[in-house]
């Protein structure tokens, strides 16, 4: 797995520069930080989905190119969101019958949900489908933007699992937005911290999370502590 080198990722509006930031991915990195640092206009300007307004400036490396839909893919937040409800399964997977059952197997779906509308799914099973459909273009780079996050416990864990199966059964590397240290923790290899957007720190996740450089960082960690806490 090659390394992915965003060397600089610039993002102004209004002479006022919102993000200034660069970062490698290697196998998995989480980019960590609270709502407002900068994580989604990042993943927009990497799939080239910014609005005009915004001037960016993205320097990047990579063994492939750079097309959205293509050789990168996007996991969204809210599948109930990115599926229309009116459409059945099959009519949203845009590749052909076979990969498609392919896919549903290797996410442990049933290929007979194929035939069903959004609706009739749960929201684990829904979020594998938005996964499925993902990785119908077997991507170079998968782009999950907290797909976790409407999960309960246990279903949060089956998807990281089935996420890091996936990884090794077809060799995509993974950048995992999120402000939630605990996933980013059982998911990524490496981690990324914004704020306000600027890096503050990167390293190692268990580097990071053992001995944080940053105060910004170590409130995030306590947060997330606090959290976990406070569910048990």
């Amino acid at each position: 797995m090659n390394i992915i080198s965003i060397d600089r990722l610039t993002i102004t509006h209004t002479d006022r520069t919102v993000v200034d930031i660069d970062f490698d991915i290697r196998r998995s990195l989480a980019l960590v930080g609270q709502s407002g640092s900068g994580k989604s206009l990042t993943l927009k300007a990497l799939l080239g989905l910014l609005e005009p307004s915004l001037e960016v400036v993205l320097e990047k490396r990579a063994d492939f190119e750079f097309s959205a839909g293509k050789t990168i893919a996007l996991v969204p937040q809210n599948p109930f969101t990115a599926l229309s409800p009116l459409t059945r399964i099959k009519d949203q997977m845009f590749i052909t019958k076979e990969r498609s059952s392919e896919l549903f197997d290797l996410l442990g779906l049933d290929t007979g949900l194929l035939k069903r509308f959004p609706p009739e799914l749960s929201g684990g099973q829904l979020q594998r489908v938005v996964v499925a459909i993902a990785l119908g273009s077997n991507p170079k780079l998968l782009l999950l933007d907290e797909p976790t996050t409407a999960l309960d416990p246990t279903s949060k864990e089956v998807m990281i699992t089935l996420l890091k199966s996936l990884q090794e059964k077809m060799g995509f590397s993974i950048l995992f937005v999120t402000h939630d240290m605990g996933t980013a923790a059982s998911l990524c290899e490496e981690i990324c911290v914004i704020n306000e957007g600027k890096v503050v720190e990167k390293g190692l996740t268990a580097d990071v999370l053992r001995d944080p450089k940053e105060e910004y960082t170590r409130r995030l960690i306590e947060a997330e502590f606090k959290t976990r806490e406070f569910r048990n």
